[in-house]
């Protein structure tokens, strides 16, 4: 579907509250709302069969030089 975004030059300016403001926000009450008063369902949807933690890195290899990088990667890793 076509759209057209449009954006501000102030868009990435914050804006303060200024400290009347704050304090009329202090007085005013919260309304507490359950997710059924919305109609909700919050149950859970996923079952957790397993967990373990992945296995730990082997020892790396130092290479002497340029050509023997390139011929590891070649031949051992079949990257190049």
């Amino acid at each position: 579907m076509p759209a057209i975004v449009t954006a501000d030059l102030r868009l990435n300016q914050p804006r303060y509250a200024s400290l009347p403001n704050i304090m009329k926000a202090k007085k005013k009450p919260l309304d507490e709302k359950s997710p059924a008063d919305y109609g909700a369902d919050v149950k859970p949807r996923l079952k957790v069969i397993k967990t373990e933690e992945p296995g730990g890195r082997k020892a790396g290899v130092k290479v002497k030089n340029v050509a023997e990088l390139v011929d590891k990667l070649k031949n051992e890793a079949g990257v190049l």
